[in-house]
């Protein structure tokens, strides 16, 4: 042989070798573990977060190894989109490889057999007839017929043979299943981002990552109207009209056009007692451009839109941009002047204060929260909290423990809420989460400003008493006499006086020295020197023995409250306002503003804004899609179930009958055989032996 034949020999053989690993089972069952691993993976590994969640996750190196790895978008990595690739082809030879000889076997009748080997079988029988060979074989042939056998008679050279089988579909049930693996993963991947990914491979498209118009966004970040796939959304606020919807990448997104104009017109939502989302839907106007019609449709959740091969689903929705009107009152300084600021959500406005230039970001509202201060409100029932506990974490702490609360079972709507960014201008922010209206907490109305550092905090909460009028104004010209020098100084006057007017013993020494420990006591409380609030206090008692804090501190915190409440009234005489009747009610608003006034210390703003009027924008969150592979995929569903059906309800059996002539007429021989033996298999093979050997 030559040294040519011999390579293109061995080439043959290292090929076919090749098909066979490919096309074995142990190959596919080994991508199938991979495939299992890596939808755990993806299960349990969050898929799609932004990058700063998945670094305080795991921290700087293994978010890189991670990242390098694909671990974050699993399914739409090149590694797993590379092995349903193998997968596929690794069943499709196997089918390409079996399936003739299944058809082969399918067709064939196995009448080459002999008597010989018929007895070797396990399932046989034998009887004798008082016929002749031919005529006993086309007996058995018709009683075999008669119970579903498909029945063929061949003539040998020392008998006759009857070739029965039944079942011989049972082997589409292989070729079924095989097949419906493949249509499902082409289907898959045709709804796959493999599309997307080709584009951006051989097309030259990419994300993008800037801001702006849409219009203004350059066509390599867009995609094609006859873009065969892609799983987008589009955000529309009532009024507004969209052709364009973003498809999120990891390093931007990419805009992919649609082949009508939708237009939202109105947002309906429903709501359960407990405030939780029951019915949402979107009243839109479609705008076929080609066709040049215009029809309305309504989508709700599990009911889309479906035109021109795009189905749009109800996703979620959001805030549209809801415009809103605020009161901004000064947190530093001797000022109590308040001022009006407006802003819409997902906007900015400038504000200018205390002597700096801040940025506020409006980042949501919502019209109403519905509360239950008895604990049963599903979403505080899962924190293990009530109302109250949820916003019993103040800033300073303050205000002490909880407390008992009131057992009150009704749920409420505590009312709209605004949250937004003050931004400074090194770039630095503070969120902030402030209630329109007053809430009642441990049997007061306080209006809740809550603050946080980073999105990964929770809420921490200023509790600002409501006065007579149910709004902040009295506590706010409080605290702005807090930290004006010349009114401390007026308040510890009043309340020396106050004080040896009540029979205080002592002299014109004595209420002097009176009123510099009431002044001293408010400059500590407001922070002239110290920390401020109870901070500076318990500072202060520190430096006492320890056998007499006790004693200083009651002593400390009765001169407190009674010198607040001078401040308060010196406050209000300033402005020409009446002086505060001393009763029940004033005197818990003191109690609870003297925390707030200490709890106002950590607050961390110049500015507390009060929401005071709203106009609510909707939007609506769309899903738009389009996914030829559906109906592949339903093919191979369809093909799956018939397959597994096949497969495990239809049994194949063969059976063979030798006849031969004897000195009674006639001697047969029946033999029987099945893939699985069961016990309805011996039960057949027990009734046919009967039924074939008995007379006529």
């Amino acid at each position: 042989m030559s040294t040519t034949g011999i390579e293109l020999k061995t080439r043959r053989s290292w090929l076919a070798e090749t098909v066979e690993l490919v096309s074995s089972m142990r190959f596919a069952i080994s991508l199938l573990v991979i495939l299992a691993i890596a939808a755990i993976v993806g299960t349990v590994l969050r898929q799609g977060d932004i990058m700063p969640n998945y670094v305080n996750q795991f921290g700087p190196f293994w978010y890189e190894v991670f990242r390098k790895l694909g671990l974050y978008t699993v399914y739409t990595s090149w590694w797993f989109l590379l092995i349903l690739l193998v997968l596929i082809v690794s069943t499709s030879l196997c089918v390409i490889r079996n399936a003739p000889k299944m058809m082969r076997d399918m067709r064939s009748w196995r009448d080459s057999v002999r008597e010989e080997s018929l007895r070797n079988f396990h399932h046989k029988a034998e009887w004798t007839a008082p016929l002749d060979a031919r005529a006993l074989a086309e007996q058995s042939a018709v009683r075999l017929g008669h119970v579903g056998y498909k029945v063929k008679i061949v003539e040998k050279e020392h008998g006759t043979l009857v070739a029965a089988k039944k079942g011989a579909g049972n082997k589409f049930g292989y070729i079924f299943a095989h097949t419906a693996i493949i249509v499902i993963l082409l289907g898959g991947m045709l709804d796959s981002e493999l599309p997307i990914r080709m584009q951006q491979w051989f097309f030259g498209k990419t994300p993008y990552m800037g801001g702006g118009l849409i219009s203004d966004v350059p066509a390599q970040h867009r995609l094609s109207v006859n873009n065969p796939t892609y799983r987008g959304n589009i955000l529309l606020a009532e009024g507004q009209i969209g052709r364009v919807a973003t498809i999120q990448q990891a390093s931007g997104s990419l805009l992919q056009e649609l082949p009508f104009d939708i237009e939202l017109k109105k947002f309906n939502i429903d709501f359960y007692s407990t405030g939780m989302p029951k019915l949402f839907a979107s009243e839109v106007l479609v705008h076929d451009r080609e066709g040049n019609k215009t029809f309305p449709a309504t989508i709700k959740v599990n009911e889309p839109l479906i035109y021109k091969g795009v189905a749009v689903y109800q996703s979620s929705f959001e805030d549209g941009g809801s415009r809103l009107k605020l009161t901004g009152f000064p947190m530093t300084g001797p000022d109590a002047k308040s001022f009006s600021i407006s802003g819409a959500v997902n906007g900015a406005t400038e504000l200018k204060a205390a002597g700096s230039s801040f940025s506020v970001e409006w980042s949501g509202f919502r019209p109403f929260n519905v509360e239950n201060v008895s604990g049963n409100d599903p979403r505080a029932v899962a924190k293990g909290q009530t109302l109250n506990e949820q916003f019993a974490a103040t800033l300073g702490k303050a205000s002490g423990s909880a407390g008992k609360y009131a057992d009150n079972k009704d749920l409420k709507n505590v009312g709209p809420s605004v949250q937004y960014k003050l931004r400074d201008q090194t770039g630095q922010a503070k969120e902030f989460l402030n209630y329109m209206q007053p809430v009642t907490l441990e049997g007061s109305q306080v209006y809740l400003a809550g603050v946080r550092s980073s999105p990964s905090e929770t809420f921490r909460f200023l509790r600002i008493p409501a006065d007579d009028a149910y709004s902040v104004r009295e506590w706010m010209r409080l605290r702005a006499a807090l930290a004006d020098p010349a009114l401390r100084a007026e308040a510890a006057q009043r309340y020396a006086t106050r004080t040896m007017a009540q029979g205080q013993q002592g002299g014109a020494a004595f209420a002097e020295q009176l009123r510099d420990s009431a002044e001293r006591t408010l400059g500590m409380f407001a922070g002239v020197g110290t920390p401020g609030g109870f901070v500076a206090v318990a500072q202060f008692l520190e430096k006492i023995p320890a056998a007499e804090q006790e004693k200083a501190a009651g002593v400390f915190i009765k001169m407190l409250n009674g010198v607040l409440w001078e401040l308060w009234q010196a406050a209000r005489a300033r402005e020409g306002l009446p002086a505060i009747e001393g009763n029940d009610t004033h005197a818990r608003f003191l109690q609870l503003a003297t925390n707030a006034l200490s709890d106002s210390f950590f607050y961390g703003a110049p500015v507390y804004l009060q929401l005071e009027e709203f106009h609510e924008v909707k939007a609506s969150v769309l899903q738009v899609t389009r996914s030829p592979g559906k109906k592949i995929v339903y093919l191979g569903c369809v093909l799956l179930i018939a397959g597994i059906f096949a497969m495990f309800y239809i049994r194949e059996r063969r059976l063979w009958v030798w006849v031969r002539k004897n000195e009674e007429g006639a001697h047969a021989l029946m033999a029987m055989s099945t893939q699985r033996k069961t016990l309805d298999f011996e039960k057949e093979h027990a009734e046919l032996s009967a039924k074939l050997a008995q007379s006529a």
